[in-house]
């Protein structure tokens, strides 16, 4: 058994979880998720607290029960307070432009601007030119969403031009030397 999977989820007010087989429901303030389980595992609730179990159909299966309890608590956390990542734009001329809640326009350097359309359940901030948010209730889309804008044009190693996630530290690299 797993100690990540032994934890007990605490529901917070506002909550409500309905368990199937093969999926759990969680609805909130913010929004409803539904996160599918891995095979072989179940989860009970428990006054206002959800645990996750094993159901020992088939021994191999328990290595789910770490990863099923994380899945079903960010879906907690994810109906109460949200999820957000942020990133910043460096570069000269770089920037970012709001097109509504769901969509940016990017320019990165390119000859053309790059637009960036937002699945549903996500939605951006651009709070200056330089700074993206991206938010939304499910940490896999917003994580998703953010990984893809950065794919458009990574931190180079020269000058640090590029997208980049707030905290990230982009490792600079010195330049050719001349004699």
């Amino acid at each position: 058994m797993s100690r990540i999977g032994k934890k007990i989820i605490a529901i917070p007010k506002g909550v409500k979880i309905d368990v199937h087989p093969g999926a759990v429901e969680v609805q909130g303030p913010k929004g409803k998720l539904r996160q599918a389980l891995p095979p072989g595992i179940g989860f009970e609730m428990q006054g206002d607290q959800l645990a996750a179990k094993t159901l020992r159909e088939d021994p191999e299966l328990g290595k789910f029960h770490g990863l099923a309890r994380s899945l079903v608590a960010n879906a907690v956390k994810g109906v109460t307070d949200g999820f957000r990542k942020d990133l910043d734009i460096v570069g000269v001329g770089y920037r970012a432009t709001a097109k509504g809640n769901d969509k940016l326009e990017l320019a990165l350097g390119f000859s053309h601007p790059v637009s960036v359309q937002a699945p549903d359940g996500v939605t951006f901030e651009v709070a200056t030119p330089t700074t993206i948010g991206v938010i939304g209730i499910d940490k896999e889309a917003v994580g998703q969403v953010a990984a893809n804008i950065r794919k458009i044009r990574k931190p180079e190693p020269y000058k640090g031009k590029g997208v980049r996630y707030r905290d990230e530290r982009v490792v600079r690299k010195a330049g050719k030397a001349g004699k």
